[in-house]
């Protein structure tokens, strides 16, 4: 219902002055940027910040804590949708909105929730040309009959829509896991992202290790002496081959595999490059948003 909650009046005018300070005055003007002294961008923290075991969850709040400028993140709703943080932030002064996967709840997988939190803020965003930069790790779309007669696909769409409409600067980090179709959602190369950068720990692929070489290795595992000895086998195999960021490289779906320490720098050179961009759509420049 709120996206900020507050515990007294003076609270509230901090944050409305907080926000009102990444926005500019009116939605023909650029998003404000802030006098900004280059130093020391290298984060060598952010070498070690995801876990050794792929499937152990981490807070994304760090990554993003580490590449901003310190003490620049406003969240929004905060606590709705806890699986995908939105919120805007500065990089090197510039104004931003960041969107980003939360592995630590529900392992960040996209939901209808979080698919409309998401959706509504890149809009958000893109009314008032504010650039948007996107942390994926998501490991797909949430399961179950509960989502899909609540209309999943539909809400999903808007999410994938709202970043297929948004016009200004638009920049994916992938940290680890980008699945199936949620990987294509959350601004891939594939939907108009103006840049993809993957640490080497990512896992581009259409799904995870252990259920692809299931499925793609079903006969050999079932005609195996030891088949869990050839399942683990087959994973190890479809890991090497496909679940790294090098071969979606190979292919032009991801611009460059950067060592996380080089992050932030990379970003703020990123973004510097894309200040003018311009995108030339028709006079009726909007589709039809499922609704």
């Amino acid at each position: 219902v709120t996206h900020f909650a507050c515990p007294n009046e003076l609270v509230a005018i901090q944050h409305i002055k907080q926000l009102l300070s990444y926005m500019p005055q009116n939605c023909e003007e650029k998003a404000p940027s802030l006098p900004y002294e280059p130093g020391n961008e290298h984060r060598p923290e952010l070498n070690d910040i995801l876990p050794v075991n792929a499937s152990q969850p981490y807070d994304m709040r760090e990554v993003i804590t580490h590449i901003i400028d310190e003490g620049s993140f406003l969240e929004v709703h905060k606590d709705f949708a806890e699986n995908i943080i939105v919120g805007f932030a500065r990089l090197a002064g510039r104004s931003i909105g960041i969107v980003a996967n939360q592995p630590a709840f529900l392992a960040g997988v996209l939901d209808i929730n979080s698919s409309t939190k998401g959706a509504r803020f890149i809009r958000f965003c893109d009314s008032f040309n504010i650039p948007l930069l996107v942390f994926e790790d998501v490991p797909g779309f949430l399961p179950g009959t509960d989502q899909e007669w609540n209309a999943i696909i539909t809400n999903g769409a808007k999410l994938l829509y709202a970043f297929c409409e948004a016009t200004v600067p638009r920049i994916t980090v992938i940290t680890r896991k980008a699945y199936g179709g949620a990987y294509d959602v959350m601004n891939s190369k594939h939907i108009g992202a103006d840049l993809n950068f993957a640490w080497p720990s990512a896992e581009i692929a259409v799904m995870g290790a252990k259920g692809a070489a299931e499925i793609i290795f079903k006969r050999e595992i079932n005609e195996a002496e030891d088949k869990e000895a050839k399942w683990q086998e087959k994973e190890q195999l479809y890991s090497q081959i496909f679940a790294n960021p090098y071969r979606a490289a190979e292919r032009g779906f991801v611009d460059e595999v950067i060592e996380p320490a080089d992050t932030r720098i990379k970003l703020i050179h990123a973004f510097k490059m894309l200040e003018n961009k311009v995108v030339n759509n028709p006079r009726k420049k909007h589709g039809n948003i499922p609704l």
